[in-house]
């Protein structure tokens, strides 16, 4: 999973994560054409280059992305020396990534990265557009650090929060989603939590990062941010 857009309004239901990995296996196949295509203009114009450049500040020589999609960003790390093991809870995802190389990929769970089962240690891992859940983010996140090496970092790149806002309450909650701009063939979009700067600053301090920086992205259409990036530091 790599993305999603912004709300038109808030959610009334309660949703979970069962319902975000339908949403995305179902929409697995649209979401690869239409990445591989270059068909998302903020995308293009502003947050692909902006993760890189966040990823490469770090040095990184081994990479964990969590919530890999069919695996774009992992090739573009390769394709700079860097070692990418990448994972989704998306299998026709990861086949797609498999298919077109650059790193190791594995299908796997948030819940199951929190709870121990991948053996590795890395220098940074990466969250591009990933982090949608609440219950799920919040223990992955918290479950991180262990598997980061001394210096290590986690980069998360997510909507900015006061753009994505829109008129709706600036306050944390489940949001529908949408999948305005993108063709008919997207279907069943996927809901998403919406957190505040605070809520996002205030789970990283929690989860034992000392440190975290904040990167904006400018659209350069717009003028306005086309995505918020954090980088949390355990150091």
């Amino acid at each position: 999973m790599s993305t999603f857009r912004a709300p038109e309004k808030m959610s009334d239901e309660v949703y979970d994560d069962a319902k975000i990995i339908r949403s995305w296996t179902r929409n697995a196949a649209p979401w690869t054409a239409a990445v591989r295509e270059g068909a998302i203009e903020s995308r293009r114009l502003a947050t692909d280059g902006a993760i890189i450049d966040a990823v490469l500040s770090r040095s990184p020589a081994r990479v964990l992305d969590i919530g890999c999609g069919e695996g774009w960003l992992a090739r573009a790390l390769a394709a700079r020396d860097i070692e990418v093991v990448g994972v989704d809870a998306i299998p026709s995802l990861v086949e797609a990534a498999r298919a077109s190389g650059g790193g190791d990929f594995r299908v796997m769970s948030y819940e199951e990265i929190a709870a121990g089962k991948l053996a590795l240690s890395v220098d940074a891992i990466v969250c591009n557009f990933s982090l949608i859940g609440r219950e799920s983010v919040e223990r992955l996140i918290e479950s991180a650090p262990a598997l980061l090496n001394p210096q290590g970092s986690l980069i998360a790149q997510t909507l900015h929060p006061l753009i994505s806002c829109s008129a709706l309450p600036y306050r944390d909650g489940w949001r529908d989603g949408s999948w305005a701009g993108f063709d008919g063939e997207f279907t069943d979009p996927a809901p998403w939590y919406f957190r505040t700067i605070e809520s996002w600053m205030s789970l990283f301090a929690k989860s034992g990062f000392r440190s975290t920086e904040i990167r904006e992205p400018i659209h350069p259409e717009t003028q306005k941010p086309a995505s918020i990036i954090f980088t949390a530091r355990v150091y």
